[in-house]
């Protein structure tokens, strides 16, 4: 069983008469990715300040690293990162300078800076200004800084928000390489494809309650009350198939005439089971 680095129980946290979190119980553990899902409002950014030690919360306990989110010291940042919208960069620095302040801080050696700058594409840049980047290579930036130091936990609030489809796939790539280093990745997002593709367990929250639990598959098919099939013959027709006898029947008829070139199940996506589950759409 892999060490478990975070632990959620029970925590609510209320602004006034206002309550943004409602019982949340969750585990995150090391080498996996723990996805926080649910459109703007819906208590994620505000679940990260608990976890980092910015917010109280108002019942309930949590931990990182088998510490109390309440006893958080600066011993704990040594081992966290976190990645945020406030998260910003020195502009007037050059992008290797933005990362040697921060190296000489967490007492990390230069090698570490250009092996970072390297996988994420940003060494050809690494005398620019980081006021000059594009957002795709600050948000980069911002993600190497969080890492420098081999944190164990990461925390990335929307990390891939407003990004164009390849910067977006770059940081999926250098989180699964994190990750598989070992790293416990605590990530929000509205975005469930990008949740689907990277997250070992996800947590669909709706007004601050978490309304569903468990890994992408185990979702999608716990809601996949309408099996069919799509089916892609070799004439470039297609094909609706459901789990009825005679549809049966015509599938194997069809493969054993060796006439079909794709066949997909249609459990339904991440998106489309939060719909079900809360009865409104991500956005």
């Amino acid at each position: 069983m892999a060490k478990e680095y975070i632990r959620l129980e029970h925590i609510s946290k209320k602004f006034g008469e206002a309550t943004v979190l409602r019982d949340l119980n969750a585990v995150l553990h090391r080498g996996e990715i723990l996805g926080f899902l649910g459109p703007s409002g819906a208590g994620k950014t505000t679940t990260i300040k608990i976890l980092t030690g910015q917010l109280k919360p108002t019942s309930g306990d949590a931990y990182v690293l088998g510490i109390h989110v309440e006893k958080i010291d600066e011993t704990i940042y040594e081992q966290i990162g976190v990645v945020t919208d406030q998260s910003g960069v020195y502009e007037r620095l050059t992008v290797y300078d933005n990362l040697k302040f921060f190296a000489r801080i967490l007492g990390v050696p230069g090698e570490r800076i250009e092996e970072l700058l390297k996988r994420v594409g940003l060494y050809e840049h690494r005398k620019k200004p980081a006021g000059k980047l594009s957002k795709g290579q600050a948000q980069r930036l911002v993600l190497v800084r969080a890492v420098l130091h081999r944190p164990r936990v990461l925390f990335l609030d929307e990390p891939t928000s407003g990004l164009d489809p390849s910067t977006a796939l770059d940081i999926h790539r250098l989180l699964e390489e994190l990750r598989e280093e070992g790293m416990a990745i605590f990530l929000t997002t509205h975005n469930m494809e990008e949740a689907t593709k990277l997250c070992d367990h996800v947590a669909l929250l709706n007004d601050g309650q978490i309304v569903e639990y468990g890994t992408p598959e185990e979702l999608c098919l716990r809601y996949n009350q309408d099996k069919r099939y799509r089916v892609l013959l070799s004439d470039g027709s297609r094909l609706l198939l459901g789990q009825e006898a005679e549809d049966v029947g015509r599938l194997s008829r069809l493969l054993q005439a060796n006439q079909v070139n794709s066949l997909h199940s249609c459990e339904p996506t991440l998106e489309s089971v939060f719909l079900t589950v809360t009865g409104r759409a991500l956005g």
